[in-house]
């Protein structure tokens, strides 16, 4: 059984494709709405997820967290995390799924850096995650590519080991923390990622990316050699 994890606000736009498309690859689609002020909710419904609502927004993390705990509740195999803003493309969870499934990871990444699609993410854009990648892994110990990328498959243990505390976007990178502290098995996949840029203007852009800095440098991963603390 697979389970689609989707953040959601202010999404009515999409949601509904979102959760429609996932529905041809998973077997339940688990959204959280983020305190919406639009039809993110009602759409959601219809279209058939399950939607856990947050009363008022309080960020990208904070609806993660939300939907970690309560996908905890449910016995499946595997849990993708997919955008609900359509940069993810639902055709590539069994991509990301297949190696959770066959027990050879516990998480995967899919990065766009690997996919040969980086044409569709903006060039500043694409600076900005190669130096948060760099910055989380500055040896390159890891050998990740896509630190960022919120299109990621997770094990049963996955799930409850890297469940993040932090409200915003910097969950992304204490949820890669909270891995290797747990000595667990990190893979990435290419996929592309598609972007509204109209969507992204460069103040939202910049203050989510100051954000995750805070987050990686006080959580910074530990070289090689180093010990790991446990969480």
């Amino acid at each position: 059984m697979i389970v689609a994890l989707v953040p959601a606000y202010n999404e009515e736009k999409r949601i509904s494709e979102v959760v429609r498309q996932s529905y041809q690859f998973v077997d339940k689609v688990l959204v959280c709405d983020d305190g919406s002020t639009d039809s993110t909710y009602r759409l959601s419904v219809e279209a058939g997820a399950e939607v856990i609502k947050h009363k008022r927004n309080l960020g990208y993390g904070a609806s993660l967290r939300s939907l970690f705990l309560e996908a905890g509740r449910i016995p499946a195999d595997a849990f993708v995390t997919v955008d609900s803003d359509g940069q993810h493309d639902p055709k590539f969870i069994p991509a990301l799924a297949k190696q959770i499934l066959n027990d050879q990871a516990d998480i995967v990444i899919g990065s766009r850096f690997l996919s040969g699609a980086t044409s569709h993410t903006p060039p500043v854009r694409r600076l900005l995650i190669k130096l948060i990648t760099r910055l989380c892994d500055p040896t390159g110990v890891y050998g990740l590519t896509d630190l960022q990328s919120g299109f990621r498959a997770y094990g049963e243990r996955a799930l409850a080991v890297t469940c993040p505390t932090r409200l915003g976007m910097g969950a992304s990178t204490e949820i890669i923390r909270r891995a290797t502290s747990s000595y667990l098995r990190i893979r990435e996949v290419p996929v592309p990622i598609y972007y509204d840029v109209e969507r992204n203007p460069l103040f939202r852009s910049a203050v989510q990316f100051l954000d995750v800095v805070g987050s990686t440098l006080s959580l910074n991963l530990p070289r090689n050699g180093e010990k790991r603390e446990r969480f």
